[in-house]
């Protein structure tokens, strides 16, 4: 927390700083070194390991965490299935995969590890670099699956059934705009919403600590409302957090819908 003249700098959490690295690791000029996200990035990802090799131990009586995994995976399974269909089987480890990512990193930037002194928790899907890079995964497999399935034909996707052929290149150019913008849309949405969180939670702890500094009057009232009103944001983050873990999710599927079945 960065704190200059009695002031908190909402933006100082999303910062991101080199660990090792910094002098010597470097490709095509570009410095590469290993940074607090890039550890985050490592951390979910562990994580994400962990939970599924708990979940793979596949006893007769399952337990919680096989429930668990089995339940998460059964999700997944039923999203495609509803929005692609009998294809969406296929999928089912790419967009578990990505739905239980984010989600973690989202989960994993909530938790107050701050107050263990030196630990300090890092978001990573509230930076457009991290959540872009997901969306042009997912864009990318949009265009592998609709080039490798449909070929040419895939570009019927930009003129919808019925259109007046007068209004073909028209149309054609507005949807192939709409398609283009989508990975921008999608990493987009994810980035806001986790950023828009944290700078609200960190303006109120600036509140508490301002209001407690401010000693006997008004700033006890301040502290204590604005520390009951960061609670029930907390709450609400760790909701945010697992909605747009699953609309990532969702859209990625219907992307993929349209890649399949050129609706």
């Amino acid at each position: 927390m960065a704190e200059a003249a009695g002031k908190i700098d909402p933006m100082h959490q999303f910062t991101i700083e080199p660990l090792f690295g910094t002098d010597h690791w470097s490709i095509a000029g570009y410095n590469v070194a290993f940074t607090n996200s890039s550890l985050w990035m490592a951390i979910s990802t562990l994580v994400l390991l962990f939970f599924v090799w708990g979940g793979m131990k596949r006893e007769l009586v399952p337990g919680r965490w096989q429930m668990a995994v089995e339940g998460f995976t059964g999700f997944i399974d039923n999203l495609l299935a509803a929005n692609i269909g009998k294809e969406g089987k296929k999928y089912v480890p790419y967009v578990f995969s990505l739905f239980m990512f984010i989600l973690f990193a989202n989960v994993l930037g909530l938790m107050p590890l701050g107050l263990v002194p030196g630990l300090h928790p890092f978001t990573f899907t509230s930076h457009f670099t991290a959540t872009g890079v997901l969306a042009i995964l997912s864009f990318a497999i949009v265009l592998i699956v609709g080039f490798w399935k449909h070929g040419f034909h895939f570009f019927s996707l930009f003129i919808p059934h019925g259109t007046p052929v007068p209004m073909i290149p028209l149309i054609f150019v507005i949807e192939l705009v709409s398609f283009l913008v989508r990975p921008f849309s999608l990493g987009l949405r994810l980035f806001v919403a986790m950023m828009a969180g944290h700078v609200l939670l960190e303006v109120l702890s600036g509140f508490v600590i301002n209001g407690i500094n401010a000693g006997l009057g008004i700033g006890p009232v301040v502290s204590i409302l604005s520390f009951a009103l960061m609670v029930a944001i907390c709450a609400l983050e760790i909701l945010v957090a697992g909605i747009q873990a699953y609309v990532f999710a969702l859209l990625t599927s219907l992307y993929i819908n349209d890649a399949e079945h050129l609706h």
